[in-house]
């Protein structure tokens, strides 16, 4: 197994055991494994034309061959894995076998998996004892015989939207030779799928981790609203805005994983009285994707300022592409938007709480962490418990206001980022210009956490130069299954999610 170029210590656990399957068992079709859908590797593994541990062992060749040079895993357990799959195997051939049963499946650095520590992002964690329970969501993906090939990089404690990680490795966004920013936090994840290493990843989004990652690499990136999906398990950043979510190459993929980690958990209080999502029935009840009777916001203040052009002109015809389908398109401005930046000065809630949350890393070893990051976190030690409650009651009202402004719409369009991936090397100039790129890919995505929306980033075309663009397709509350609709139809209209980044140059290097 070659080891990451950037993050000579990575983690890879038996890697005596015999990865590579033989030639003559390869499924041969003009589709290679590593780039089917979830849906139709799925349909594989129930008809019995391909087995769970061929598929596992596909990937995990995949990872041998790419992540020495991407660098989007932490950890990876080979043996784990391929007994997992023959206990899929199993389940598939009893007839009893949920639909993810056999599939691969990444998780962040943040998920803890039992036997493996969890690392967070930082060497100041690698040698915590070894989770001894599952967090909820990978228990209820093994629970459906899914299959964990690893764990991913993350920016050091979550906390960043570049994607930067000098302590423990960055991965490097594949669509691009020159070593460039994924978007963060959950950037492993992002260049895990975005290269045909795992079909499908967990993620968490507190400020746009999701789907900054997502718009960068070319995937689709669910943020689910807060209290939709257990957090219990997973290193926590922010009590108020932390949700997990998947990453993706299509919709309908990500709809599957949601509908297998939503719903109640007596662990995580948030979700009580909620209920499982079915947007992958939800999804096959709108396959046609006619949206006539729908109308989208395209929210134009705020979300543009500091846009590329090419951004900026890809969102404007996306929106045509919904008029297209029959939906009623707006150009609005949304007065709660600009409210949204004003009431979260200096991060104050997530800064407060991510000190409070990571205080013995900060208080004890603030010189080992990320500038930036330490910089960032540090600011919520001298967070007055009246800024902070203020501010919390604030942003309450917000919501509220924000429920009333958008209710004449079904959802709001915007670019999910105002900028395109950039290289790793522009950024390492000076903690500044890190600064503030951080802030500019997060500014779109931290909105919709803070006015407590549902948001789906998907592909929606590529800059001069071969980068993808993301669209954010904006849902209220608890409206998932609203925005996978639009989500599932812009895709059905178009073909961004097809495409496929070449690398070849890591063969050639």
């Amino acid at each position: 197994m070659p080891r990451c170029a950037n993050d000579p210590r990575l983690d890879i656990r038996n890697t005596s055991l015999t990865i590579r399957p033989a030639i003559a068992n390869r499924t041969m079709t003009a589709t290679p494994l590593h780039w089917r859908s979830v849906s139709r590797l799925a349909e594989e593994l129930r008809s019995g034309s391909l087995s769970a541990e061929h598929l596992t062992r596909h990937y995990l060749e995949r990872i041998a061959d790419l992540d020495g040079r991407l660098c989007a895993f932490r950890v990876v357990d080979a043996e784990r894995a391929i007994e997992q799959a023959r206990r899929s195997s199993r389940l598939l051939a009893s007839g009893g076998a949920g639909p993810l049963c056999g599939i691969p499946f990444a998780a962040k650095d943040l998920f803890d998996v039992e036997g493996m520590t969890t690392g967070a992002g930082t060497r100041l964690l690698e040698d915590t004892a070894p989770a001894t329970r599952s967090a909820a969501v990978v228990r209820r993906l093994e629970e459906a015989g899914m299959v964990l090939l690893g764990k991913t990089h993350t920016v050091q404690l979550a906390y960043g939207g570049v994607g930067i990680n000098n302590d423990v490795g960055t991965p490097r966004n594949p669509w691009r030779q020159e070593p460039s920013v994924a978007g963060g936090s959950s950037s492993g994840s992002a260049v895990a799928v975005a290269s045909g290493m795992a079909p499908i990843a967990l993620g968490t989004d507190t400020g746009g981790s999701v789907r900054i990652p997502a718009a960068l690499c070319g995937l689709v990136g669910l943020k689910t609203t807060v209290g939709r999906v257990s957090r219990a398990g997973v290193h926590p950043l922010s009590w108020s805005l932390d949700s997990v979510g998947p990453l993706a190459r299509s919709v309908e993929d990500a709809a599957l994983l949601c509908d297998a980690i939503s719903g109640p958990d007596d662990e995580d209080p948030t979700t009580w009285g909620r209920q499982a999502t079915t947007l992958g029935v939800d999804l096959a009840k709108h396959a046609d994707a006619d949206l006539s009777g729908v109308r989208i916001g395209l929210v134009e203040n705020v979300f543009f300022d500091e846009a590329s052009r090419e951004i900026a002109t890809a969102i404007h015809e996306s929106a045509e592409v919904f008029e297209g389908l029959g939906a009623v398109v707006e150009r609005i401005e949304l007065d709660t938007v600009r409210k949204a930046l004003e009431l979260n000065p200096r991060g104050l809630v997530i800064a407060a709480e991510a000190y409070t949350l990571n205080r013995r890393l900060v208080d004890g070893h603030l010189d080992a962490l990320d500038p930036v990051v330490g910089g960032r976190i540090i600011l919520g030690k001298d967070v007055t418990a009246e800024e902070y409650l203020e501010t919390v009651k604030s942003w309450q009202r917000l919501r509220a206001e924000a429920r009333l402004e958008m209710s004449a719409y079904d959802a709001l369009l915007c670019p999910t980022t105002a900028r395109a991936s950039v290289p790793i090397a522009d950024l390492q100039v000076s903690a500044e210009a890190y600064r503030t790129a951080n802030l500019l890919y997060l500014r779109n995505t931290s909105i919709g956490n803070i006015l407590d929306l549902c948001g789906l980033s998907v592909p929606c075309g590529f800059t001069e130069t071969g980068l993808p663009i993301g669209l954010m397709i904006y849902g209220g509350s608890f409206d998932e299954s609203t925005i996978a609709r639009l989500g599932r139809a812009y895709e059905s209209a178009t073909s961004w999610q097809e495409q496929r980044p070449d690398l070849s140059w890591i063969e050639r290097g």
